[in-house]
């Protein structure tokens, strides 16, 4: 039971937490400022996504618009695209600044 004796919070989420590289002299507000602007965007991905499976959906079944459907499919495609690039950009920047190093 040594672990529970002397561990904490910090050094478990420590070891599953994105390494800042380069960006690891920013302040803890610009962190914050960084981490609030890309769950923001993340958020407005997720929203283009549903709504375009709600005009996917409204275009194949209730007005036979099949233009409206694909641009609803399109639409899934751009947002949900957008939340694995944005939830990506830690690890890349952080393997981009391994290899420089």
């Amino acid at each position: 039971m040594p672990a529970a004796n002397g561990g904490n919070i910090n050094t478990i989420i420590g070891g599953i937490a994105p390494d800042w590289g380069p960006f690891g002299k920013v302040g803890q507000q610009a962190r914050v400022l960084i981490e609030v602007i890309m769950a923001a965007a993340i958020l407005l991905c997720l929203g283009i996504a549903i709504w375009g499976a709600a005009k996917q959906r409204i275009g194949a079944t209730a007005l036979r618009d099949s233009f409206s459907a694909e641009q609803g499919k399109g639409l899934i495609v751009a947002g949900l695209t957008g939340v694995f690039i944005i939830g990506s950009l830690g690890t890349l920047f952080t393997i981009v600044y391994g290899m420089a190093i």
